[in-house]
């Protein structure tokens, strides 16, 4: 294996993870980073806004401002209906794909 195993799957899981974070709440940025640095599927803040543009770009998730009582306005991003559609579809797809890869790592192949 070439480069960091690891960078490869946490780039592989990142953006189903940020659409998780926001099946129940919409979230602003900032918070958005803390939640997945302080779990290692994000490196930086500067990772996180190029990730959340795309998933805006793609109809996944919408933005929306609300004012801060800690300083400027804060952008707040929520799930579309279509990001709940493409979570449930990569939660489904998740639990086949772990399962194929638990059983090779576990040595249950034919």
């Amino acid at each position: 294996m070439t480069g960091d195993p690891t960078a490869q799957l946490r780039r592989g899981v990142a953006e189903p993870c940020v659409l998780a974070l926001l099946r129940d709440r919409p979230r602003y940025g900032w918070e958005l980073a803390e939640t997945l640095g302080d779990r290692g599927l994000v490196a930086s803040i500067g990772t996180l806004y190029p990730l959340l543009a795309r998933l805006r770009g793609q109809g996944l998730v919408e933005t929306f401002e609300q004012t801060s009582d800690a300083g400027p306005n804060r952008r707040y991003y929520r799930l579309t209906d279509a990001g709940r559609r493409e979570l449930e579809g990569f939660r489904s797809r998740w639990a086949d794909f772990r399962t194929t890869v638990d059983d090779l790592l576990e040595g249950e192949h034919a």
